[in-house]
């Protein structure tokens, strides 16, 4: 079984807009029947809606990266 994060963020890093992004995810899992399923499962194990559950990966996402680059800039100060 493929990662469904993986499948995440090589779409967003594919696509550089949430939007677009969010929009190719939702035509992939309408024609992929097992990766519908393992998003399913990963909503579950996460505690997100399946309507929110791939912003909600890409809003958590973002937030580490900035974090990662706010401690990297506190290191250059």
């Amino acid at each position: 079984m493929r990662d469904i994060t993986d499948v995440f963020l090589h779409i967003l890093h594919q696509y550089g807009s949430v939007d677009m992004a969010e929009a190719e995810f939702k035509k992939m899992i309408n024609e992929d029947s097992e990766l519908r399923t393992e998003y399913r499962e990963w909503c579950d194990a996460v505690g997100s809606s399946e309507k929110n559950g791939f912003l909600d990966f890409c809003e958590e996402y973002m937030d580490s990266q900035e974090s990662i680059y706010d401690t990297l800039n506190d290191y250059d100060e």
